[in-house]
């Protein structure tokens, strides 16, 4: 037995999730090394945030070339730190190129408000930089996710202290390396170490702004220790988001969209689908179709990716199992494969109850947990009892149900048609234990600054 991560106080191994070869092993940081790296950025904040907004965005411009020079290299390593597809490695830093490229231009439009008082007078409202913003990132996407938050912060004139997951602690050494030429010095760095690290670093009072984008349990602990602090917090945490297949859509192409978003990126998806309520009218002709999908991608060329490491697996296994024996039917998967690696099966199970664990907590897994219901409402109803709120998809062809759907669902956001998809430029705010604040496009940056209001009158002169 084998995992991707082995992590000791000093040293984090990490291991291929696709036949256990070794990767590398890392020194992690220690408390002081923690420390000291906060106070090179506290040192570098002043100039930084002097420099102006114009000159933020070329170094963000500059960042996004390296970026995409080095993409084919950043693939290669995610892949072997986490198992991603390569294609998926590819597009997920293609987007962080896009990201920053855009942040390079929102710098300088970053702008605060004119108020209307006196005539004689002029009020404003400006936004200017918190400081040191403690960036702490995940495995799944995570140039994309790291170049997000790295990128909004920096373009509002905080500077970085960046602590990626240490699942592809290579991946976030070397994301650093490659930003790094084009900012001055210690304005961006870059820190190896799991849960202790993070720590510690969230912990630092000089640290101004945390975003963190990863568990639930790892959120809520940061929100503990940011509340004695004062830092201003922005996360964006699990997901256990819902489906709804109402009666009046074609079940084929209902149960491909729940393919898609149940196994896409092998459901290491923060967005995932994790629980489906489907119209008891259509719900043999949707799983049947549901398992028609999901053994195609148990096979061959289109069998999906391994999940990062055995510890995933042994955790959605457990989810698994636990279904089964409350009664769920295993349709198809479900079974751990012979072999080196942390593969698993697109798993379908039908007949879930709320008291699983598969509906109840996030699998982050390959497994489609299906309950067939008597109405919408009632899907709805289910779709509602959750304590998280990232997340939810509808597919109905009855506009009213879609209007109704968007209206009382407590998720940030609600996607009619489509599992995956929206215009740039969109971003919500999580419900629940998913998180708050805006954690990406052009919000985040209102979140990495604070308001100041200045009045200004005429002095009289003597």
């Amino acid at each position: 037995m084998f995992d991707t991560m082995i992590s000791t106080d000093t040293e984090i191994t990490i291991t291929d999730p696709r036949d256990g070869s070794l990767v590398g092993t890392l020194v992690a940081a220690d408390p002081e090394e923690v420390r000291a790296a906060v106070r090179t950025a506290v040192d570098a904040a002043p100039t930084w945030a002097r420099t102006p907004a114009a000159e933020r965005g070329a170094a963000l411009r500059q960042a996004a070339a390296l970026l995409e020079q080095r993409a084919e290299e950043l693939a290669d390593i995610e892949q072997r730190e986490t198992g991603r597809l390569r294609e998926q490695a590819l597009g997920g830093i293609h987007a962080a190129v896009g990201t920053l490229r855009e942040q390079a231009e929102l710098a300088a439009l970053h702008r605060g408000r004119s108020l209307l008082g006196a005539g004689e007078a002029l009020d404003v409202m400006r936004p200017e930089p918190r400081g040191v913003a403690a960036v702490v990132t995940p495995w799944n996407d995570p140039v994309a996710v790291s170049s997000g938050l790295i990128g909004a912060a920096l373009a509002t004139g905080n500077t970085v202290v960046h602590k990626p997951s240490e699942r592809c602690p290579h991946l976030g050494a070397l994301l650093g390396e490659i930003l790094q030429p084009a900012l001055p010095p210690g304005v961006l760095s870059t820190l190896t170490g799991g849960a202790e690290v993070g720590e510690v670093l969230v912990s630092c009072p000089d640290v101004a702004v945390v975003a963190h984008v990863g568990s639930t349990l790892a959120g809520e602990r940061i929100a503990r220790s940011v509340a004695l602090t004062g830092a201003h917090l922005i996360r964006e945490n699990g997901g256990n988001d819902a489906l709804i297949v109402d009666e009046d859509v074609d079940a084929a192409w209902a149960a491909a969209q729940a393919a898609r978003g149940a196994f896409t990126n092998s459901g290491q998806i923060c967005t995932a689908v994790e629980r489906i309520f489907v119209h008891r009218g259509i719900a043999d002709a949707f799983l049947t179709a549901l398992v028609r999908e999901a053994e195609a991608l148990q096979r061959g060329e289109n069998a999906l990716a391994p999940l990062v490491d055995e510890r995933m697996r042994a955790h959605v296994h457990e989810h698994v199992a636990d279904a089964v024996r409350q009664g769920a039917r295993l349709l198809t998967g479900g079974q751990v494969p012979e072999g080196p690696g942390s593969h698993y099966p697109a798993t379908v199970l039908a007949d879930c109850m709320p008291a699983m664990r598969v509906l109840h907590e996030e699998t982050f897994g390959p497994v489609a947990a299906v309950v067939a219901v008597d109405d919408f409402e009632e899907a709805l109803e289910l779709a509602r009892r959750d304590e998280h709120g990232l997340a939810a998809t509808v597919l109905t062809a009855d506009t009213a149900h879609a209007l109704r759907a968007a209206d009382v669902l407590p998720v940030g956001t609600v996607k009619i048609n489509a599992v995956f998809g929206g215009a740039p430029g969109g971003a919500a705010q999580p419900r629940g234990r998913s998180g708050s604040g805006y954690g990406y496009g052009p919000e985040l940056l209102d979140e990495m600054t604070r308001t100041k209001v200045v009045h200004f009158e005429a002095a009289v002169r003597a």
